[in-house]
């Protein structure tokens, strides 16, 4: 927890938001046919990667080829969901008003349907970022991930129920729509959940049947080892997705806030919490893509709805104004947040004697 007021002087806070509400302007103005050739670009590869990949693995009685399959079809589901799912559905490619492009209309190669993901991911998580009891992504409803989720004996199996998230993240993001903690405490009821599990339903039979029973039962003989390979690449996929969305999120140095501290808060002061609430990742420019630009976290969460091929663009300059204005500016390789990510998991998994104030204190000294 930290304390967000004193970080700068109201006047600072508003300069500050200006002028990130002006670099954000002047991308918005560029937008353009550069940025619609890019995520074309993007949809052609992924759709070139899923043919070859599934036919790869009509030959998966030849190891290589089964291999081949499994990495081209990783790759393909990679992409739909970080660089391109991921970021029509934020509406980052809205003001083109091509339908396919579309963020009410796009759904995506995972079991959670995105109507549900809309609301819990881009109302719920960008408007309440890193705010104890608002942000349901802080921990996902089944792990402790901040000091300030009271602890419980519960939270001893934090290294576990972690770990079952990574394998089985796609699952883990749909029944994240249900809230179900919320329900145990009383704060929602199941009847709330019809229209949500209905869709959960739908979607989940759909992905099912397609990944583990009609592609498998194309190629014949080979059902068993095909089903195998769409499974690979599912966990592939799931575990590349954690990854990049827990090191954006979740590293020792990201903070959180509270409900009071936040409250009634300017755009200036949004965008505050967002710098002091994400994390980047350092990579190169295939890296990038593969996350979805998520690598650029702090970005990411400043401007949800630009073109994520722009985050790299303007990464220096948001880092520039962070400098100036004495913010910190989270970043570092992929082994470097993961294993921050891991150690806070085990850390948090134990009560600590330190309160959430003396661990303000500490930050602060």
């Amino acid at each position: 927890m930290t304390g967000l007021q004193d970080r700068l002087t109201p006047a600072q806070v508003e300069e500050f938001g200006r002028e990130l509400d002006a670099l954000r302007q002047r991308i918005v103005d560029d937008l353009g046919e550069d940025d619609l050739a890019y995520v074309r670009t993007i949809i052609k590869t992924q759709r070139a990667l899923e043919v070859t990949g599934r036919g790869l693995l009509f030959a998966g009685f030849l190891p290589p080829a089964w291999l081949a399959g499994v990495a081209a079809l990783s790759a393909a589901k990679i992409l739909d969901n970080m660089e391109i799912g991921h970021n029509v559905m934020h509406g980052q490619y809205d003001w083109t008003r091509i339908p396919e492009l579309s963020s009410q209309r796009f759904e995506w190669d995972t079991v959670a349907p995105a109507e549900n993901w809309r609301h819990s991911h881009n109302y719920i998580h960008h408007t309440y970022t890193n705010i104890v009891d608002k942000d349901r992504d802080v921990g996902y409803g089944i792990l402790r991930m901040d000091e300030a989720q009271k602890w419980h004996p519960y939270y001893l199996g934090n290294p576990v129920y972690a770990t079952l998230l990574a394998l089985l993240f796609q699952w883990g993001v749909m029944l994240h729509d249900l809230e179900i903690d919320r329900v145990v405490k009383g704060e929602r009821t199941w009847a709330e959940n019809v229209p949500v599990l209905r869709r959960i339903v739908r979607k989940a039979a759909r992905q099912v049947g397609k990944d583990y029973v009609l592609f498998p039962l194309l190629t014949g003989p080979l059902a068993p080892l095909t089903l195998l390979g769409n499974a690979s690449a599912n966990l592939v996929r799931n575990l590349w997705a954690f990854a990049i969305i827990f090191c954006g999120h979740f590293p020792a140095d990201v903070e959180s806030f509270t409900e009071e501290e936040t409250a009634d808060e300017s755009r200036g002061q949004w965008y505050l919490r967002q710098i002091l609430g994400s994390a980047n990742i350092t990579g190169g420019p295939l890296f990038h893509v593969l996350s979805g630009n998520l690598s650029h976290q702090i970005e990411h969460h400043l401007f949800p709805d630009l073109p994520a091929r722009r985050y790299p663009q303007i990464a220096a300059e948001v880092r520039e104004i962070c400098e100036r204005y004495g913010l910190p500016y989270h970043t570092g390789p992929l082994h470097r947040q993961l294993l921050s990510v891991a150690r806070k998991i085990v850390r948090l998994a134990l009560p600590r004697p330190a309160t959430v104030e003396a661990e303000r204190q500490l930050r602060a000294a």
